[in-house]
């Protein structure tokens, strides 16, 4: 059944609706990343670049590094910016255009998000690395899909037990990364750890500059939370909805961390710049030795 109009949104030279990308323009292998302005931070290593093309937060590239096609998008800030570019991302590969129709052949895609994040735990130094294994999502994207499949649900009850969730907030849901490809980026400088996905910078992430906040203590109660021996390691903005989506759309993915604040001891990194420049080498070195 051809999907409607209103649904599956198409601009006028046949490219989907916020992307502007049409299906040739997209490598198998995506790396996402916030800022539209690190597109260009990554493709610099790139042998060649094919295709350019921006169109609101959303700036994407695609070439080759190294012999491997590889596809550069920026997602903006939050999982509601996720939703967009995950779905869009999947009827560019799993929807024919012309006929309007979900392809009968679905096509998987290796999906690296490339980001920055705060440290909950004072261990953990800042300008280090973190690949996360396990993210909960604070916010309430996966709500509205039918994902209980997909989600560790024990998590999340012992998270919102432990953390005496106020009722008024969205309840946690809890998803991993795909084990294969997410295995596969840990090393010696990139260790494994469990991401909490914020619905905001300020108040969700327990800053406060001129507003009080609900919970105080909020951030210091994750710290104190462990499961099965694992540890809430860092906090940002788009992890949980990065791997909930790609389950869901059955599309592989994992989230590489650069930790430029440790918010236990109020530290931040002196060379912001340097340490991502240095996770996004990191990255693009491990993937072509898939």
């Amino acid at each position: 059944m051809a999907i409607a109009e209103s649904e599956l949104i198409l601009n006028p030279d046949g490219s989907i609706y916020h992307l502007n990308l049409k299906p040739e323009h997209i490598a198998d292998t995506v790396i996402t990343v916030g800022d539209p302005d690190r597109v260009p931070h990554v493709t610099k290593y790139f042998d060649k670049i094919e295709h350019k093309v921006s169109k609101r937060e959303f700036h994407t590239q695609t070439g080759v590094y190294k012999g491997q096609r590889l596809t550069v998008i920026s997602t903006g800030i939050g999982t509601d910016n996720i939703d967009i570019v995950f779905n869009e991302l999947d009827a560019l590969v799993n929807i024919d255009f012309n006929t309007r129709e979900i392809k009968k052949k679905h096509k998987a895609l290796q999906i690296i998000r490339i980001g920055t994040s705060g440290a909950i735990q004072s261990n953990i130094p800042i300008d280090s690395f973190i690949v996360s294994e396990i993210a909960v999502g604070f916010d309430s994207l996966l709500h509205f899909y039918d994902s209980h499949h997909i989600q560790s649900p024990e998590i999340s009850t012992a998270l919102i037990k432990h953390l005496h969730w106020d009722k008024n907030k969205s309840l946690p849901y809890t998803v991993s990364f795909d084990e294969k490809l997410g295995n596969h980026m840990v090393s010696d400088l990139a260790h494994k750890g469990v991401t909490v996905t914020n619905v905001g910078f300020y108040g969700p992430q327990g800053r406060i500059l001129r507003l009080p906040i609900q919970d105080k203590e909020l951030n210091d109660k994750m710290a104190s939370f462990s499961y099965e021996n694992k540890k809430i390691t860092n906090l940002e903005m788009e992890t949980a909805g990065i791997y909930g989506m790609a389950k869901l759309l059955g599309h592989k993915a994992v989230s590489m961390n650069a930790i430029l604040a440790n918010r236990a001891t109020g530290e931040f990194s002196q060379n912001p710049k340097k340490i991502v420049d240095e996770l996004i080498q990191h990255t693009l070195n491990k993937l072509v030795t898939m």
